[in-house]
């Protein structure tokens, strides 16, 4: 990888999945129990892992301004998730991703219209997860409806594919926002580690003054 982003992204993103896993299980976090988890890809690309005793885990990684989130769920079956900045999008971003629909909630909701673009987006990307394609499909196939449920902590929302309904959660983390969703319905995610590490973080961009290895 020649790229210092990509390169920084990919052993993030990696360790993140194996330490993941590893405390999931009940194995710990050093460096042998690390060397225990195995993570592979499925045919269709999604992503998979193993840990001795645990047989098969479903996971999703994700990683966004030198920080990396992986989700755990025993079985096979698919979850995604996503983690994004809350950033500026523009007017062309909205129309050209989102639905009617989506477009209409952004210019309504109580949140800030950056919060709430940025909190659509990411639904989208982890529900395109557990559809298995990624940004391979139209992020106008799948609809996102946040949930009108007030609070701090986790907050549901739905994403509505064809006939099909998942379900998912989102959280803030100061400049993050971090969303899950499934195809079947759960609890809200729970931190491996408390406080969760990304309650105050900051985002990274090292490898701006040194974008080539």
């Amino acid at each position: 990888m020649a790229y210092t982003k990509r390169f920084d992204e990919a052993r993030l993103s990696r360790w993140t999945a194996h330490r993941a896993v590893a405390l999931s299980v009940g194995l710990g976090d050093a460096v042998e129990a690390l060397g225990r988890v195995e993570i592979f890809n499925e045919a269709d690309g999604s992503p998979r892992a193993r840990a001795p005793g645990a047989g098969t885990l479903s996971i999703s990684s994700t990683d966004r301004a030198g920080w990396a989130v992986t989700t755990v769920l025993q079985g096979e079956a698919p979850i995604g998730c996503d983690l994004e900045l809350v950033e500026p999008r523009s007017p062309a971003f909205v129309r050209d991703y989102f639905t009617e629909r989506e477009q209409e909630l952004v210019a309504s909701a109580p949140l800030p219209s950056d919060v709430t673009a940025n909190l659509l987006w990411s639904a989208k990307e982890s529900a395109l997860k557990v559809l298995r394609t990624g940004l391979r499909k139209d992020t106008r196939s799948v609809e996102v409806d946040l949930e009108p449920e007030g609070g701090d902590g986790w907050q549901p929302l739905t994403v509505t594919h064809a006939s099909e309904t998942m379900t998912g959660w989102w959280r803030r983390y100061g400049a993050f926002l971090l969303t899950f969703a499934s195809a079947s319905a759960h609890p809200p995610p729970r931190s491996l580690v408390e406080p969760s590490p990304l309650e105050g973080a900051e985002p990274a961009h090292s490898w701006l003054a040194r974008p080539l290895r």
